[in-house]
């Protein structure tokens, strides 16, 4: 099945367990630098909630890596840089959710 134009977006939510007030900042860091050491990373942002909806189910870290294709995001995902972000950050994680999705724009809304 060929892919889609447009960029892949990978988002990921972190929920941190109580008092890992420390390693959250480490986490941080880490995942920031992702970008210069993996370069099949097109964009990345990040942040912190800030709704006022209280909606968040306890998930207060949001990063967001755009992809040119499933191949680079695949390779992404087994990168040595990547993994090793995985493992420094199981000790804080109480939650982790991931959505992967093909940008689309409004002028492709039906």
């Amino acid at each position: 099945m060929p892919e889609p134009n447009g960029v892949l977006r990978h988002v990921v939510l972190f929920a941190f367990k109580a008092g890992a007030r420390d390693g959250v900042r480490q986490v941080e860091e880490a995942f920031c630098r992702l970008p210069q050491a993996i370069p099949y990373i097109l964009h990345f942002e990040w942040g912190t909630d800030v709704s006022p909806e209280n909606l968040q189910a306890g998930f207060t870290h949001c990063f967001l890596l755009s992809f040119a294709s499933a191949a680079d995001r695949d390779a992404y995902l087994i990168h040595p840089e990547h993994q090793a972000l995985g493992k420094q950050l199981q000790p804080f994680l109480d939650k982790v959710l991931v959505v992967d999705y093909w940008a689309e724009y409004a002028l492709s809304c039906p």
